[in-house]
């Protein structure tokens, strides 16, 4: 991995991005205003994967947020440290003026790239009402969003059906509060739709230079902004699935921040890398064994009850973790709302109950497939799943796949693979609110994001009921309920969340990151000279 990023000569990033569909050239920001950056201060971090998107209202996972982050704006932002909370990026003033209405007003002379002149409220109700009207995978996001009224160039009213607890800490300041510009999004799709990887217009920091797949993603400062400037000048994010690669990768010094492994992080602290710091931060993301209820060979409740009590879960935490990360209870973390203390399964599981199931389901022996991330970590998860399972007469074929292919597979509209979909090792990345722990779970994200399939009225009904709630202690009940619903159904066995440390060069950034460790490049600064 010791290329993994090369050095970019004016002569290469000239001719690189001469040929990028989808980069500033799409955007219209002219090379000779991007070019002067591609030499000065440059940030190297790692991304576990591919964006395969950077329209707001279609993402697929938090590497593109951070991205989103960079070259777009939204109203609010999240705070770097260690307590969560948010604070002004695009507005001037926000406040929740009742339960159901939130006003904003915009600050002046944030401007679009490509001559799209000016930001307005005019973009934000078309940024936040077209993932309503697209009904875009983020809808969830949104929830109970009604429209947004305008008051003048600059303000704006976000109008709720019914109060929406979740729009402080998901929604403003994370992926579906980014704001696009409206003229540019309908001159690129012509009817707003999904613009995948090419941003018709940037109005953050940072524009995007360069983007090849399996390599890198160059960031390079945006010329027409007029906000407070960056540290680095750019900013060269490289996807590595394999947290391992990764940490040879930071070792050989081809990165400057990275998270690592809960496996190695004793060994960075007793001995790490030469000017490096290494921080344990606490992880929002949760992992699962998941279930396709509707395949043939898992409909039957009792052959899904015996395969949640055959998994011992500390067995592999031990393998996959070293035994560093602790088990989950459900979706919902530690110091979140909603938390369960203990899931209904025991952790340990029970070999001779799980055989009783499958004697219930009139089953002797069963051949089934575990699809899975080819990581490492991911990996060894389903092969002692693999091995567990074997104890009850069940075969478990795993299937490694890279990230492309693996987030497809139970998605309606990537094609047919989710009828095949049998057993999952899942994991989602979260936020401070138990709502984005939970939302993609109910009937309508079958086929998006609830691969399970796993439907339920009585979770559906908590869910909406759960976001007008203000009473942490009633909001909590509710979403217990709901992930004992969804451990009931036998679609689920929870693993862990993990843990998050990370690991940066000293001599090079000053960190920042949200208190879960995910980096906000935007406040990172370089060290100097």
């Amino acid at each position: 991995m010791k290329d993994i990023v090369s050095s970019a000569s004016r002569r290469s990033f000239l001719k690189t991005s001469a040929v990028l569909g989808g980069g500033f050239i799409a955007a219209g920001v002219p090379l000779s205003q991007a070019i002067w950056a591609a030499e000065g201060k440059v940030l190297k971090a790692r991304s576990e994967a591919d964006p395969q998107k950077l329209d707001p209202a279609f993402y697929m996972s938090y590497v593109e947020v951070d991205v989103m982050n960079c070259i777009y704006s939204k109203l609010t932002r999240y705070k770097p440290g260690s307590e969560w909370g948010w604070e002004l990026e695009a507005a001037e003033k926000i406040e929740q003026v009742d339960p159901t209405h939130v006003r904003f007003r915009l600050k002046k002379g944030i401007m679009f790239t490509g001559g799209y002149g000016e930001m307005t409220a005019k973009d934000v109700k078309f940024s936040f009402e077209r993932v309503i009207k697209l009904d875009a995978p983020t809808k969830p996001d949104w929830g109970p969003l009604d429209h947004v009224d305008l008051e003048d160039d600059y303000t704006g009213v976000i109008v709720f059906k019914t109060p929406y607890a979740p729009v402080w800490l998901i929604t403003l300041p994370y992926a579906a509060g980014q704001i696009v510009c409206e003229d540019a999004v309908m001159k690129a799709t012509q009817d707003g739709g999904d613009f995948g990887m090419k941003p018709p217009a940037f109005s953050g920091p940072y524009v995007l230079a360069d983007w090849k797949p399996n390599q890198h993603l160059l960031l390079t400062r945006n010329p027409e902004w007029t906000g407070p400037r960056p540290g680095f000048d750019e900013i060269r994010i490289v996807p590595i699935q394999d947290i391992k690669t990764a940490e040879r990768a930071y070792q050989a010094g081809d990165l400057d921040f990275t998270n690592i492994s809960p496996d190695s992080l004793a060994k960075f602290k007793s001995t790490p890398p030469a000017e490096t710091k290494v921080e344990e931060k606490p992880a929002l993301r949760y992992i699962w064994l998941g279930m396709n209820v509707d395949h043939p060979k898992l409909k039957d409740i009792n052959v899904r009850r015996a395969i949640q009590w055959a998994i011992n879960v500390p067995q592999i935490l031990d393998a996959a973790y070293s035994g560093q990360a602790a088990v989950a209870t459900g979706t919902i973390p530690p110091g979140i709302i909603g938390h369960r203390e203990k899931a209904l399964i025991p952790p340990e599981g029970d070999l001779a109950k799980a055989k009783e199931f499958l004697d219930k389901a009139g089953v002797s022996t069963l051949t089934l497939t575990i699809d899975c991330l080819n990581e490492s970590r991911y990996l060894t998860i389903a092969q002692t799943v693999q091995a567990q399972l074997s104890q009850i007469g069940i075969t478990l074929e795993v299937n490694g796949q890279d990230s492309g292919s693996f987030w497809s597979i139970g998605t309606e509209s990537a094609g047919e693979r989710w009828k095949d979909m049998q057993l999952i090792v899942n994991n989602f990345s979260s936020l401070p609110d138990p709502h984005y722990a939970t939302s993609w779970f109910v009937q309508d994200q079958v086929g998006v994001w609830n691969w399970e399939r796993f439907r339920s009225d009585r979770f559906d009904e908590l869910s909406a009921k759960a976001v007008t709630i203000s009473d942490t202690n009633e909001r909590a009940k509710l979403y217990q309920e709901m992930q004992d619903l969804m451990e009931e159904s036998g679609a689920y066995r929870f693993l862990t969340h993990g843990a998050n440390p990370v690991m940066y060069r000293t001599t090079q950034i000053k960190a920042a990151t949200r208190p879960d460790g995910v980096p906000l490049y935007l406040d990172c600064e370089p060290v100097s000279a």
